[in-house]
């Protein structure tokens, strides 16, 4: 199992070299095709009284967005570098959606965290794109210069998304030098969680992954911000988590794991949902 294609969301506003060099390093390490894909929706008409504010875009407008995602697209193409499979896409529409619909060509997407606040006519709502796209991303920090992704770490918990994201996660599995399944729990269900553990152990190791076991008990604070203490210590480069175990509503409501680490995450992260 490895990737073929990879997805590379670029913000059409801010084509970072060093994100997109982080993407093709990780389509090298696989030998993966690298598919980029950038999107910008017109905004619509505003209406108030019967009265339209903002007339609709002329084809002057149109024209100059196309323009716009061409130029996007030959900066992404120039920084990951000649001699590779490369394609480009880019549409007029949503970005969210588009992303979503574009999904179906990729086995992983790859997009750069803390670039979807803003305007949904040029931004990606990342969390709305991991629940609908059906394909696991990786998020890569605005700070990360490059992806060896020789310690992983799993974030485990016993739910639907965390075990699609190992499943996801095998061939960085394959390739780690060394991985970690770490449960965070209550004490009073810390056998139980060494249990689920040794499991998913057993299950790596039917794959030829040897993987080591961490249960830690539940400290003040987010569970969020107690692995990323742990993985920053023990030099991980790369957290395979599940996303949205809970709704997503509620983790914009009380806050949650998925919701922190796509805002707070020094490290890239591999999420499924």
């Amino acid at each position: 199992m490895s990737y073929a294609t990879l997805l590379v969301w670029v913000n059409i506003d801010h084509v970072s070299k060093q994100f997109v060099g982080v993407a093709a390093g990780v389509a090298d390490k696989f030998a993966a095709n690298l598919l980029g894909l950038s999107a910008v929706a017109i905004v619509p008409p505003f209406v108030a009284e019967g009265v339209v504010i903002v007339d609709n875009a002329t084809e002057f407008d149109i024209a100059k967005l196309k323009a716009s995602l061409a130029e996007a697209g030959h900066k992404v193409q120039a920084a990951a570098g000649s001699g590779r499979r490369f394609e480009w896409r880019s549409v007029i529409e949503l970005p969210t959606q588009a992303l979503i619909s574009e999904a179906r060509c990729a086995d992983l997407i790859v997009i750069e965290s803390g670039r979807s606040a803003g305007d949904m006519y040029r931004s990606v709502d990342v969390g709305a794109a991991i629940l609908g796209a059906g394909r696991p991303f990786l998020v890569v920090p605005a700070a990360v210069k490059s992806l060896a992704a020789d310690h992983v770490m799993i974030g485990w918990k016993d739910t639907r998304e965390a075990r699609r994201a190992v499943q996801d996660a095998l061939p960085f599995l394959h390739e780690a030098k060394r991985v970690t399944v770490l449960e965070i729990c209550e004490k009073e269900q810390m056998e139980t969680a060494r249990r689920h553990v040794d499991d998913v152990i057993r299950y790596l190791a039917q794959h030829r992954i040897k993987a080591e076991r961490q249960v830690e008990m539940q400290a003040r604070g987010s569970r969020a911000d107690q692995i990323i203490g742990w993985a920053d210590n023990e030099d991980v480069d790369l957290l395979v988590t599940g996303a949205y175990g809970h709704s997503r509503l509620n983790e914009w409501m009380y806050g949650g794991m998925t919701r922190d680490l796509l805002t707070t995450s020094p490290i890239c992260c591999l999420m499924s949902h």
